[in-house]
């Protein structure tokens, strides 16, 4: 699994023109990447690392400050480039595969007491943020 965290300052996503997901105030924009084999093991370490990456003003967590997240499934993340001009997507799980996991990532968020918006499944989404820092981190797990 991985996580591609980012420090804002706003964040929303909206879906045929309706927002799903946003927050106004300084937060979390993480987009997730599911791979083939990742389960529950993969979902608590990298929920509890996004709850806890101290990354925040004052090198605080987001848990720390009660910060919001939006969390958007993004495929692209297991993206290979490695040979030719397009990637190739085999590495991603397949979204019947990766939906639930990306759910699982987002109740586990909740359970930690974070607010916590979304983006929509296997939607063509339109993501807007304000990246305060830059601050831009690449979780595995």
């Amino acid at each position: 699994m991985r996580a591609v965290v980012q420090r804002v300052s706003r964040a929303g996503v909206r879906v045929d023109g309706e927002v799903v997901g946003a927050f106004d105030r300084p937060g979390l924009l993480v987009f997730v990447g599911v791979t083939h084999g990742d389960g529950p093991a993969q979902v608590a370490a990298i929920a509890n690392k996004i709850a806890d990456l101290r990354i925040m003003d004052d090198e605080r967590s987001a848990l720390d400050l009660g910060a919001p997240l939006l969390v958007v499934s993004q495929f692209t993340l297991y993206a290979d480039t490695r040979k030719g001009r397009r990637p190739s997507w085999s590495a991603a799980a397949p979204g019947p595969v990766a939906e639930p996991i990306v759910d699982d990532v987002v109740a586990a968020l909740r359970e930690r007491g974070l607010e916590v918006s979304t983006g929509r499944f296997g939607a063509h989404m339109q993501v807007e943020l304000v990246n305060d820092g830059p601050v831009t981190i690449l979780l595995e797990a």
